[in-house]
């Protein structure tokens, strides 16, 4: 029964290559063995008959992990046009008995030298070895196959480029597709007919080992080959010598020696070993292709779905398939288009000697006739048929970890079905299971599960809204493993992952993010522990620049607790403590000394705690605070910033943001703003020191540009001073002015320039009922203003009963109007 004499069926294979799927299934026909061995980890043995599963739709893959860390761990990934995959649905179809034969992945994942036989991602050529994928091996242990530079050593990395060579081809993926993707198992073939190509592979790979030598003698094989004679003899005391054995063709002539038990063992002996824990989990063809980093992938897993799916035509076929994607995103593709394409590539299969047309004949078709020689569309074809985004499914009745089993149970009471394409998910946190969903992928954050990630927003930027981009990656299932040590369900693992994590941390600013989290995780269990890390940690940090980035986190905390409606009056304390004490450090930070970077970076914190204390004062819903310790929290840090405004040691950059947030919020008059900037921008001022002021003042695209517009007066000092710049000063100050001016919208700009070029003397000369620019009145009128509060509280959502999206308030009109907000 063997293919060389008597003794077991040795079907070599190339691993996910349909032509390989097809011919070992032809051999098993024709055969009929007692019992099939299949390259993989024997502890999945009981895993097996889940294959036949009608909810196992591949592609999947066989997970292992160490039982004590479920980071190192490793994937056995297997297609539908895998030859392992048909070996094992057709033993199990014909009552059979199937089992893994390969090196134990107690052995496989252990630590240990580089001697050991831990597998490593491009492990063993792609007609052989069958490696695994592997998750968290260390970086001092055993190296990529792919790293090895030993004379001859590419002969044993790369077989198929060896043979490719010696028939007078260049690109080895051309020629597996001619001598076996493109033949075809007839009805009528005998049962040599069937075994005849893998007698032909295992003389080929035999030819490559001996004239590799030494070089292709490779440790880790060497141990898995002796592991697999060892199953092979126990077999043949089972079954005689009545069984298959699908390997990878590089194995078969170590397979077919002769060698010793005694020499086997010793090989074997003395391997570091671990308690491993295996599963079945959803692949995906994009990790199956050699792009997604996996040592044994292909070019083309799509494509070679649709060549073993195929049942004739295969060319026309996946043409018409190709044609009707483009027609989906609205690319004028016509049947004429698919029967000329199909023409094409078939003379190009004729000019190039091919027996059919292959994936490269059939990309130029449609490159050429579908496409116009366009590379975005072509770009599509690539990425949704030749590589392919299909996700495989696992039955429910499948081991797994309890973390995962709660998983997925909430992935379908909240209708979130894990896709391998990348999609966007918009929610509204108003309605119940929308915020289910962001609880659920926030907590799957917390625990290192990245499925999705937050992204802007294109319907609004409201704090009820969400988006998410979602995408489901195979490797999340090891991250499913290692957060199932915190707990068996979503909620109580990220509840514990948080505790942990308050408990760890080293920076006031990671606690208040933590805090952050877990309220946008609607983790109340969790809460308790974080506030009092983050009561210790606030207690005992002095610096001024920690505390200022503590608490933004802090005030936005307190504004999803509204709301979400989860929840959050203790952090209330804690932020009112915190704002207070940066009240007090914040000016003194400001000293003179600091340098162009430390006052940039000061300048931020002084905009972000700007934005908290406003937060915290509406974090009830109203904008205007009447809690007496809320009005006391906005005066006392009104006053801080009109210490910074008049302070001529503070740095002007500085000096000028405070006068602005003064003037933004009514707190001084713009006359009052003009008597800043003229002492700051006198002929006595630094040119750099009063550059930073204007920068302070007007820029930060917050509007500046629209207020020099508005107030001439205001803009005259500007120009003013400008003009009057020393020359060899003004080269130091032009980027300043450049960055400023520059942020400014198009609109904008111009009208400075018009204002600019009428003068500031005519300025000067307008009377003040006459002063606003044209189209302007030049005070605002009250009456017209309160006319649009209606309109914009309903546009808000406050009519909806969504009053929480105002944030600080509908404007200065809407503050005034008793019930506002």
């Amino acid at each position: 029964m063997s293919t060389a004499g008597a003794g077991p069926l040795l079907l070599g294979v190339r691993h996910h290559g349909p032509g390989s799927a097809r011919a070992v299934r032809a051999a098993l026909d024709a055969a009929r063995p007692a019992a099939v061995l299949i390259e993989g980890p024997p502890e999945a043995d009981a895993l097996l008959p889940l294959a036949a599963d009608p909810g196992m739709r591949p592609p999947v893959a066989l997970l292992a992990h160490a039982a004590d860390d479920p980071g190192r761990a490793a994937f056995w990934p297997l297609a539908a046009f895998s030859p392992e995959w048909v070996a094992i649905r057709w033993a199990l179809d014909a009552g059979v008995p199937v089992r893994f034969a390969d090196l134990p992945a107690a052995h496989s994942l252990a630590p240990g030298p580089a001697t050991a036989a831990g597998p490593a991602e491009g492990d063993g050529p792609r007609v052989g070895g069958g490696p695994p994928v592997v998750e968290g091996a260390p970086a001092d242990e055993e190296p990529p196959a792919g790293a090895e530079s030993a004379p001859g050593a590419s002969v044993r990395l790369d077989p198929l480029a060896a043979l490719a060579a010696a028939a007078g081809y260049d690109d080895p993926e051309r020629w597996w597709e001619d001598v076996v993707e493109h033949r075809g198992a007839e009805p009528d073939d005998t049962a040599a007919d069937a075994l005849a190509p893998f007698e032909a592979i295992a003389e080929a790979m035999t030819a490559l080992r001996e004239s590799a030598g030494e070089a292709g003698r490779d440790r880790r094989d060497l141990v898995r080959e002796a592991y697999m004679r060892q199953r092979m003899r126990a077999a043949r005391r089972e079954f005689g010598t009545g069984f298959a054995v699908v390997c990878g063709a590089w194995h078969v002539p170590a397979l077919r020696a002769r060698t010793t038990v005694a020499a086997d063992r010793a090989l074997l002996a003395g391997l570091p070993k671990v308690k491993v824990e295996t599963a079945w989990v959803p692949w995906t063809h994009r990790r199956l292709a050699r792009a997604g980093g996996y040592g044994a992938g292909i070019g083309s897993p799509g494509w070679y779905a649709h060549l073993f799916a195929a049942p004739d035509r295969p060319v026309e076929r996946w043409l018409t398939r190709a044609a009707g994607l483009l027609r989906a995103e609205d690319r004028p593709v016509s049947p004429s288009h698919v029967i000329e394409a199909v023409r094409l590539a078939g003379t190009l299969a004729a000019v190039r000697g091919r027996p059919l047309p292959g994936l490269s004949e059939t990309l130029d078709a449609v490159r050429a006739v579908m496409c116009d020689g366009s590379d975005v569309p072509f770009a599509l074809i690539e990425d949704r048929l030749v590589v392919g985004d299909t996700l495989g499914e696992v039955p429910d009745t499948a081991p797994a970890v309890p973390l995962q089993r709660d998983l997925t149970r909430r992935q379908r009471s909240l209708r979130l079905k894990p896709e391998a394409q990348e999609r966007e998910l918009e929610l509204d946190l108003r309605k119940d299971t929308d915020a289910a969903r962001s609880r659920l992928l926030h907590r799957l954050r917390l625990l290192g599960i990245g499925w999705g990630a937050p992204a802007a927003s294109r319907g609004g930027t409201g704090t009820f809204r969400e988006t998410w981009r979602l995408c489901w990656e195979p490797e999340l299932s090891v991250r499913v493993a290692e957060a199932g040590a915190w707990g068996t369900t979503v909620e109580a693992a990220a509840t514990a992952r948080a505790e942990a994590d308050a408990a760890a941390a080293g920076e006031l600013g990671e606690i208040t993010s933590l805090a952050e989290r877990c309220l946008l995780a609607g983790l109340s269990g969790a809460l308790p522990a974080v506030l009092r890390a983050l009561a210790d940690r606030a207690a005992l940090d002095t610096d001024v620049a920690r505390l200022a980035e503590a608490l933004p986190a802090l005030a936005r905390s307190l504004r999803y607790g509204d709301v979400r409606g989860t929840g959050a009056a203790e952090l209330g304390t804690v932020a009112a403590g915190l704002a207070e004490r940066i009240c007090v450090a914040f000016p003194p930070a400001c000293a003179a000394g600091l340098n162009a970077e430390a006052a940039a970076e000061l300048r931020g914190h002084l905009d972000a705690v700007h934005g908290a204390v406003g937060l915290l004062c509406a974090a009830s819903g109203d904008p205007a605070p009447v809690d007496p310790a809320e009005a006391g929290l906005r005066d006392r840090w009104a006053a801080v910033l009109r210490t910074l405004a008049g302070r001529d040691a503070v740095p002007g950059l500085i000096r000028g943001r405070a006068a602005r947030l003064l003037l933004d919020d009514g707190r001084i008059t713009a006359e009052e703003a003009a008597r800043l900037m003229g002492p700051a921008l006198s002929p006595a001022a630094a040119p750099a020191d009063a550059a930073g002021w204007i920068e302070g003042f007007a820029g930060g695209g917050a509007g500046g540009g629209t207020l020099l517009v508005h107030d001439e007066r205001l803009l005259g000092l500007i120009d003013g001073w400008l003009t009057g710049i020393p020359a060899g000063a003004f080269t130091g100050v032009l980027p300043l002015l450049r960055r400023t001016f520059g942020a400014y919208e198009p609109g904008v700009r111009r009208s400075l320039g018009e204002l600019v070029r009428r003068g500031p003397a005519a300025a000067r000369s307008r009377t003040a009922a006459a002063r606003a620019p044209e189209g302007f009145a030049p005070d605002l009128d009250p009456a017209r203003a309160d006319a649009m509060v209606p309109l914009a509280l309903l546009l808000l959502g406050a009519g909806a009963g969504a009053d929480a999206d105002a944030d600080a308030g509908a404007g200065t009109a809407a503050r005034d109007r008793p019930g506002a907000g």
